[in-house]
């Protein structure tokens, strides 16, 4: 039988690329190693977070799931940053480790086009450099016209707990054994990262007496466009804060060569921003504690995440660790902390449309690109599911800029930049980020979703009226203007705000810091969403900042418009520097502008290159 698409793997990239191939009417078959595992959240119980909740919304706005699913399984639901500008706020759920997996299955399940398949791939048929399908652990053969590879943690997979090695994907699953060695002789140049996750206690031995409560928002969100609260604010579960203690990290420094990492076992990369704790005790030695958050894992087990706790510590060890903590001096430990080490490719010999150039027709998404995080492998599983459908019939991809969408950001930053460890999305990467909002990603995205067909006639008008409601309530705000009158001006007084002595539009007095738009309504009668009100004050309010960073980025997009042929030699053009001429060979950039965002390659050598390429037409 053959598949038009063959995903492999089934997490978070799996879960969207699949989605998106089989809503665009394509036979898709995921082939995971165990369906129960499918859409797993291996380590933190949580969706979302600084930058990554805006990529959960962008998902939701171009048609994905993870917004819809995060939300039917919200335990708690926060906004971050809100003391901060609106540029760096963002969601963060706790999510249901039962609920997710099952909700997503569910839609998996019902989802036209797609089959799932048990099963673990080893091997890719290829011909005259082009995929032509799979090949399983039992040898046998499916074809396809385009696969789809988001192995996660799988390749290759080893868990480590101090000198202890053991071959093993996440839960104790099946490695993929021969698949990396496999891409490594079709030319794939293969890297070894790290990642790791921490212990998970029996919640009825914890002393919540000494932690500090966490609640969430009094305010329902969801990540979804769609709006549909799950769960109420008042239903929401607790999470609890704590910290480090002097005698945790005089335990940690006494056992350091104990653990993975200190001791030499580790050969993988880890994370930079989400590392160990015997690694921030190392790094951090001036920190006295580090916070930790204890984070419920689902409704229907006792297990709690000590979020911030990561160890490759041997689990005597972690005894020793744990019970140094504040509440937990006689916690029962269910899971220890280990760490997992796992193949990747280097995603400089990717497209940006995450179509490897090696093998046509064959994308990667997810942790075998080297990024950690379930967030930013559903939206690259998204882009490949897309744009492996467009290629097949013969479009054009969907390549989004980086002043459009952080999926932009961290697919430009994978393709040009490359990862030396797990790369992790975050709010500075973005250099247009008051761009890439918390509350406009629909505003941004949604007319792709749907001239791709992700987004249906009912959701796509919905999204319609709430943007001409925009529009509208500007311009009422524009068109209405009060005068210094007696009963304004004692009003404006009580807020406080500086009383009038010239009429001014309903506009310009919204770009005051103080005034909102509870005050605005006392002035005039309006009938708008929530949503609608806090795009205009947001719009209003920033109006400068947001114009300069359109400014800063149309000159970005006029170098993106110069493309750079695909057959140029960059060993004829003269005057380039030996280091350029390297990385411009090596990472084949489509355009000037992402030429120029390469390490390596300055200002000068992208003068040379533009004027070899107009002498040359």
């Amino acid at each position: 039988m053959k598949y038009e698409i063959i995903v492999v793997g089934g997490g978070h990239a799996g879960c969207e690329a699949a989605l998106a191939s089989a809503r665009l009417g394509h036979k898709t078959l995921l082939v995971t190693s165990n369906i129960k595992n499918i859409a797993d959240m291996p380590c933190n119980p949580s969706i979302g977070g600084p930058a990554k909740g805006i990529v959960v919304r962008e998902i939701d706005a171009l048609g994905g799931e993870m917004g819809r699913n995060a939300d039917k399984g919200a335990l708690q639901t926060k906004m971050l940053n809100t003391k901060k500008g609106p540029a760096v706020q963002a969601l963060r759920f706790q999510a249901d480790k039962i609920i997710y997996p099952k909700e997503m299955l569910k839609t998996l399940q019902s989802t036209k086009n797609l089959e799932i398949k048990e099963s673990m791939v080893e091997d890719l048929i290829v011909n005259n450099n082009k995929i032509e399908g799979i090949i399983l652990e039992n040898e046998e053969k499916i074809l396809s016209s385009a696969v789809i590879l988001t192995t996660g943690t799988y390749l290759k997979a080893m868990v480590l707990t101090g000198s202890k090695k053991k071959p093993s994907g996440p839960h104790g699953e099946k490695e993929s054994k021969f698949l990396s060695d496999n891409l490594r002789k079709l030319g794939f140049t293969i890297k070894r990262l790290k990642t790791g996750t921490p212990q998970r206690i029996d919640k009825n031995s914890i002393d919540y007496s000494k932690a500090q409560e966490e609640k969430g928002d009094k305010t329902p969100h969801t990540f979804s466009f769609d709006n549909i609260v799950y769960r109420k604010p008042e239903d929401q579960i607790s999470c609890y804060l704590i910290y480090t203690t002097p005698k945790t990290h005089e335990i940690i420094k006494e056992h350091l060569k104990e653990s993975s990492m200190y001791g030499g076992y580790v050969e993988g990369v880890g994370p930079r921003y989400c590392p160990s704790i015997e690694d921030k005790v190392v790094r951090f030695s001036d920190k006295e504690r580090h916070q930790l958050f204890l984070e419920p894992e689902s409704l229907y087990y006792d297990d709690i995440y000590l979020q911030g706790f990561s160890t490759s510590m041997p689990n005597e060890i972690q005894d020793l660790m744990v019970h140094s903590l504040p509440g937990l001096e006689h916690a029962k430990i269910l899971k220890y902390g280990y760490a997992i080490e796992y193949d990747a490719i280097d995603s400089k010999q990717l497209k940006r449309s995450l179509e490897t150039k090696i093998i046509e027709n064959l994308y990667t998404a997810g942790q075998i690109n080297g990024t950690s995080g379930y967030e930013e492998a559903a939206g690259q599983g998204l882009i490949a599911g897309i744009n492996a459908s467009l290629k097949l019939e013969g479009k054009e991809p969907l390549i989004l800029k980086r002043n459009e969408s952080y999926i932009g950001v961290l697919i430009d930053d994978l393709v040009t930049k490359g990862v030396k460890d797990p790369y992790r999305l975050l709010t500075s990467r973005a250099e247009y980020r008051l761009l890439l909002r918390n509350d406009n990603a629909d505003l941004r995205l949604r007319d792709y979703g749907y001239q791709i067909g992700l987004i249906d006639e009912q959701r796509y008008q919905a999204f319609c009226e709430k943007r001409n409601h925009i529009k509208e309530l500007t311009e009422k705000l524009k068109n209405n203007r009060i005068t210094p009158k007696k009963g304004i001006n004692s009003y404006l007084e009580s807020i406080p705000s500086t009383p009038l002595k010239d009429g001014i539009s309903l506009y310009d007095l919204l770009k005051r810091p103080e005034i909102t738009f509870d005050h605005i309504k006392h002035f005039i009668e309006l009938d708008y969403t929530k949503e609608e009100e806090e795009q205009v004050e947001i719009n209003v309010k920033y109006e400068g900042y947001i114009k300069k960073a359109n400014k800063e980025a149309e000159k970005m997009l006029a170098l993106e418009e110069k493309k750079i042929p695909e057959d140029i030699d960059y060993e004829v053009i003269p005057n380039l520097a030996s280091e350029a001429r390297q990385k411009l060979a090596e990472i084949r950039p489509t355009t000037i502008g992402q030429a120029s965002r390469i390490s390596g390659v300055n200002p000068a050598d992208i003068s040379i290159l533009m004027v070899y390429l107009r002498k040359n037409g």
